[in-house]
């Protein structure tokens, strides 16, 4: 079964998203295979970090040197080499492509010729919009060109496809900047020795990149959108390249987390105060039960620490009195600060090489059917601590034959290799928290970003494992920015969702934006299992975590079928 009749996600409007910068490149692939598989018609639009990759056709020849921190990257697209970097803007448009009969066949044969040229023309146009005379094609050269009948031919835009089932992958690259031609000193670019490349900049445009991309999404809805309404999502723009320190806990939200999540449009004056009352279905009360002590005393005696403990999950006595915990392995510190999260920042401990089995026998003295395993990220250790995550998976499985585990891991910094060392060790259900909409990403998670995470989870899926993430509303963010949010994790297969109410830990955290109320979450939970989602739990107190052994069961049931996505055949082109 393919994704797309797993999915339940509509087709009725045309998606943008606007990724952000520094995108690495193994990321929005994974990223495009799992949009790929779908049905939405979507353009993916960011600025990837420094890679040379090489297209089907490519020759190694044409790759004069590498420099330092430049990756180089076979890719299933058509053309030769290119350079993708800083200053370049990438698109991905992941769409249904017509046939030769003008008619738009899932799964059937796509007009290659009419698609490349159709972008060709796109990106002409978007270059005449920016005030870019002389601009066209040149005959057998790839790609859009400025002076193209002149005497000094330039290539401004390459092109690259992948065409298969009737779906389109990869795209266009349009430089901008005078910074991202460097990139191209040591590449012979396209296999074309004897002409140049050029930028918006190098023919004294002067634009800047986000002025590129609203030219590029107005063509391209005009092109691709066919009469449907146009959803855009966009990270928010970065004014400059150190305005991602980390958030720093004990000394306030500071000027830079509240300035990020002011530039991402939160009007943080009106925000809820740390004093201000919760409403009823916000309160809880404390139920210290004899399952609850009997729990507590299991976690001490093995010296174990719990997520529910760490960060102040408003669910944890209904949870542990129902003999349900979350463990936290690899320590209590995290090398990150996000600024919704209470988890210590300190500098971590090495890892705990017995923790994994006292984890196994923690489980087994609370005779749990499913059991949930949580991280601090470790960025300090080579692999994030993806083997300690591993063991830990394996030692509860030997330990507890039949139990399921289910683990909720950081993003290992998209690494594919520390990621697999996770997916190998199959825990029954795969987690990974987007926890907010594209726009707050880097206010609320700035280590982390929204195509890293869906990569994460892209990757998981195409392991076969059952996925689930989840997110909090209440810091700022739209209706409509959640179920674009939902419909993106739809559309890399992910199988469960939790949504719940950001709940300020501290006057040190970004502030709470509003309350959601009961009846709001209804409608997010009813949106999601239209999507196809096999389980939504959404409620004020959702945590991630919460009812996971029911959701589990759910998914279990309703993915039961489910195999390994494969790629099937290809055909790639370029202009």
């Amino acid at each position: 079964m393919t994704l797309s009749e797993l999915t339940g996600v509509s087709t009725d409007s045309f998606e943008v998203r606007w990724l952000g910068t520094r995108v690495r490149y193994t990321e929005a692939l994974r990223l495009q295979r799992a949009f790929h598989q779908g049905t939405a018609d979507t353009l993916l639009l960011l600025e990837h970090g420094a890679v040379y990759t090489l297209g089907v056709r490519a020759s190694m020849a044409n790759v004069l040197a590498v420099p330092d921190g430049v990756d180089v990257i076979t890719a299933d697209r058509g053309g030769d080499v290119t350079f993708h970097g800083p200053g370049q803007l990438t698109g991905y448009p992941i769409l249904t492509v017509p046939g030769r009969n003008g008619k738009i066949v899932a799964g059937g044969m796509s007009d290659t010729v009419a698609y490349v040229t159709g972008i060709e023309q796109l990106l002409i146009d978007v270059c005449t919009d920016l005030g870019l005379a002389n601009v066209g094609r040149v005959a057998r050269c790839a790609g859009v060109w400025v002076d193209p009948d002149g005497p000094n031919p330039r290539k401004i835009a390459a092109i690259g496809v992948r065409l298969s089932r009737g779906r389109s992958m990869h795209g266009f690259a349009l430089n901008v900047d005078r910074a991202c031609l460097n990139g191209f000193a040591n590449i012979i670019a396209c296999g074309i020795a004897d002409k140049g490349v050029t930028s918006l900049a190098a023919e004294d445009i002067d634009v800047s990149m986000k002025e590129v991309v609203d030219a590029v999404i107005k063509r391209a809805h005009m092109l691709w959108g066919r009469g449907r309404a146009l959803e855009r999502a966009e990270a928010v723009w970065r004014e400059s390249s150190d305005d991602l320190s980390p958030f720093t806990q004990g000394r306030g939200p500071g000027s830079r987390a509240l300035s990020r999540i002011e530039q991402a449009g939160v009007e943080t004056a009106t925000s809820v105060t740390i004093r201000q009352r919760k409403p009823e279905w916000l309160r809880v009360k404390a139920n210290m039960g004899h399952e609850f002590t009997e729990l507590q005393h299991t976690i001490r005696d093995l010296g174990l620490v719990t997520v529910c403990e760490e960060a102040g999950c408003p669910n944890i006595h209904e949870c542990w009195n129902d003999g349900t915990a979350t463990f936290m392995v690899l320590g209590e510190r995290c090398t990150r600060a996000c600024g919704f999260c209470l988890v210590d920042t300190r500098l971590p401990m090495a890892p705990d090489p017995d923790e994994p089995m006292r984890v196994g026998e923690a489980v087994r003295r609370m005779a749990l059917q499913h059991a949930v395993i949580t991280m601090v990220a470790r960025d300090d250790l080579p692999d994030g601590g993806a083997a300690h995550m591993a063991e830990t998976i394996r030692a509860i499985h030997r330990v507890n034959p039949g139990t399921r585990v289910e683990a909720l891991i950081s993003d290992h910094r998209g690494d594919e290799l520390a990621l697999d060392v996770v997916n190998e060790s199959m825990p029954e259900v795969l987690n990974h928290n987007i926890e907010t909409v594209l726009r707050l990403q880097r206010a609320v998670r700035p280590s982390a970003s929204y195509a890293r995470s869906l990569s994460v989870l892209a990757l998981a899926k195409t392991r076969g494992l059952t996925t689930k993430s989840g997110m909090m509303v209440g810091l700022g963010e739209t209706e409509s920015e959640v179920r674009q949010t939902l419909r993106d994790l739809r559309q890399v297969g992910v199988d469960i969702v939790t949504i719940g109410q950001y709940l300020r830990p501290t006057s040190n955290h970004l502030p709470v934006a509003r309350w959601w109320t009961p009846e709001e979450f209804a409608s997010l939970r009813a949106y999601g299992i239209g999507l196809g989602f096999s389980h939504v739990e959404a409620s004020p107190l959702t945590r991630s975590s919460y009812h996971a052994r029911e959701a589990a069961e759910a998914a279990t049931v309703a993915t039961s079928s489910v195999q390994p996505v494969m790629l099937g055949a290809t055909r790639g082109a370029s202009r």
